[in-house]
């Protein structure tokens, strides 16, 4: 009984041996519960979430499911440890920090995965939403993901004996300066975070940007990259957007064409009164095209003008033109046939004796 009361007693550094096996005991203890932790209970836990009917509890059992070993075998470690009461300040404040740190890590990606579950379910009731709000749903979770990490980077500042009270006064002047010199790039993230939550445009929409137009490939934190008709990428920086009169094609669901014939002066009464119909006849035979009106506008210059409104029924541009031009081919064919005469610019000189 002396020689193993000897044991426990004996010293190796400042601990006990009967300290250090109790703390040993612990730690494989600890490592057990996290055993049955992840392969019993979590494993409950899943059968029991797919039977309910909300996924909320399926995305927590996930995030649980996704939590990596050696998360565990540090937890072990730290709470057997605490049993060492190990008196060195040092000591207790490296290890307190080197699992805090991880523990502030884990949650930030926590974090993140539930703000994007949340947006989701917010934006993306189904599939057709979620890809109609992708832009917004992409640009919140990147300035989620700056604030949450600029957050967890200086909750490990703090808890590593740093002052961070001062850190931050010290890069708020220093910001100042900063944004003065960034100002433009700032200017540009503003207008990105403008971009993705009020939606004047989405990826793949066709849009028209002053003399330039095409299809919208990517929306950046600095500038917006188009794909224009002519093949070439065209890219704009996000306040130059914001500030612009932006045309999207996209949200039109039909195209409204309002143009003019003009026909020469020497033209019959009769013929004139045809002109409408004619005009409404041919239009009306393209299937793509719902007819508006067709009356005789004005006396031009040169000319007696006919103004002509109808619909083309689809916003894509081949449409748009294959109805002009079959309309204009008919018109062509019809004046013809009718000897109506089309007017061009002329001037006619009376001189007088």
């Amino acid at each position: 009984m002396s020689d193993f009361q000897t044991i426990l007693n004996f010293q190796v550094g400042n601990f006990s041996t009967e300290r250090i096996g109790f703390a040993f005991v612990v730690f494989i203890v600890a490592l057990l519960i996290f055993k049955i932790f992840r392969t019993i209970i979590l494993n409950n836990f899943k059968k029991l979430a797919r039977k309910t009917k909300t996924d909320f509890d399926d995305l927590a059992v996930k995030l649980l499911g996704e939590i990596p070993s050696y998360f565990y075998w540090l937890l072990a470690i730290f709470i057997g440890f605490h049993f060492l009461r190990v008196a060195d300040p040092l000591a207790n404040k490296i290890i307190n920090g080197i699992f805090t740190t991880i523990v502030i890590y884990r949650g930030v990606i926590f974090a993140q995965k539930i703000i994007a579950y949340s947006l989701e379910k917010f934006w993306g009731r189904d599939e057709h939403q979620v890809e109609k709000n992708r832009t917004a749903i992409h640009g919140i979770l990147v300035f989620a993901k700056i604030i949450l990490w600029t957050a967890g980077l200086l909750l490990m500042l703090s808890n590593l004996g740093f002052e961070v009270g001062t850190l931050v006064a010290s890069l708020g002047i220093s910001g100042i300066a900063i944004a003065f010199a960034l100002q433009n790039i700032l200017s540009d993230l503003f207008s990105s975070f403008a971009i993705y939550l009020d939606q004047p445009f989405q990826i793949g929409d066709y849009v028209v940007v002053g003399e330039d137009s095409g299809t919208i490939k990517k929306i950046g934190l600095k500038t917006t990259r188009i794909q224009t008709l002519k093949g070439d990428e065209l890219v704009i920086s996000n306040a130059e957007l914001t500030s612009s009169r932006i045309h999207n094609f996209k949200k039109m669901r039909r195209r409204r064409v309002n143009f003019t014939i003009g026909v020469v002066y020497e033209t019959a009464s009769v013929k004139l009164q045809k002109i409408p119909d004619i005009i409404q006849k041919i239009i009306e035979d393209v299937e793509t095209v719902d007819f508006e009106r067709c009356h005789f506008q004005s006396f031009g210059d040169f000319s007696l003008n006919f103004e002509t409104v109808f619909y083309v029924k689809s916003r894509d541009y081949h449409v748009f033109m294959d109805a002009r031009q079959m309309i204009n081919l008919g018109v062509k064919e019809a004046f013809e046939k009718a000897k109506i005469e089309m007017a061009f610019p002329t001037q006619t000189i009376y001189v007088q004796k």
